[in-house]
């Protein structure tokens, strides 16, 4: 069975919400959130990928652990994988979650989720999706969506992502939720591939996995976790977490 780490790559480079990651939720920056949702989730250790010492300190503080990395990272999977020649010298952890540092409210129960298809040799890279509900999400291209071939109940195998309605004809479409469990060596391959025709053209990144003949499985869960990009967001998420509590 996989033996994973999680890392949680965070920058405090957002335009939209400036700081993002110290976002005050009920008390405890958003960044402490996320940690505490992939500690929920009992697959691995968990760690925040971060350049910046302000992020680093709220997260130690917080009894969490944090991997300094350089500023100049394209990317979060490439902040990632720095990180982890740093935790992990040895290559103990076979796999590796990316979970973004800006979904406080995501379900431990869909991390854990991502690694299961990993357990298969021939799955590179496993994601999450959720069915589409709401109809204008379905030709909205901020909302990515997955375009696979069902494998088994409530799994798919990638065959495309895209921001277009896709694919055509009646039945379920698929959000795709940016959360990847990478078998390792995928992770090392992955980040040493230059983006791709596809991948410049949709701005997905996980089109150049796709690209380079890597396998993508998509486990589908039941909700797509909120997305904290906004102050609006940044209210919902208050709401919905101090809800939690409340239970």
């Amino acid at each position: 069975m996989p033996n994973p780490v999680v890392l949680i790559p965070a920058r405090m480079a957002a335009t939209r919400l400036p700081g993002k990651p110290l976002a005050d939720i009920n008390g405890a920056p958003m960044i402490v959130h996320v940690v505490r949702r992939a500690e929920e989730a009992g697959i691995g250790p968990v760690a925040v990928a971060t350049d910046s010492p302000d992020i680093a300190t709220a997260v130690e503080a917080a009894g969490g652990r944090a991997v300094m990395t350089r500023a100049d990272h394209a990317s979060g999977s490439d902040r990632i994988f720095e990180a982890l020649q740093v935790l992990d010298p040895d290559g103990r952890h076979d796999v590796v979650v990316n979970v973004q540092g800006d979904l406080p409210t995501i379900d431990p129960e869909a991390i854990a989720a991502a690694v299961g298809p990993l357990a298969d040799p021939e799955v590179d890279i496993a994601t999450l999706a959720a069915v589409i509900t709401r109809e204008e999400e379905k030709t909205e291209p901020s909302v990515v969506k997955a375009v696979g071939s069902e494998i088994a109940p409530g799994r798919l195998r990638a065959l495309y992502f895209t921001r277009a309605t896709a694919p055509y004809g009646e039945g379920p479409l698929f959000h795709h939720i940016g959360l990847y469990a990478y078998r390792r060596a995928a992770l090392a391959r992955f980040v040493a591939l230059p983006p791709s025709p596809l991948e410049r053209r949709e701005k997905l990144e996980q089109l150049r996995a796709l690209e380079a003949g890597m396998r993508i499985d998509v486990v589908v869960v039941d909700d797509v976790p909120l997305g904290v990009d906004t102050p609006h967001d940044l209210e919902r998420a208050r709401t919905i977490l101090a809800a939690r509590r409340d239970d």
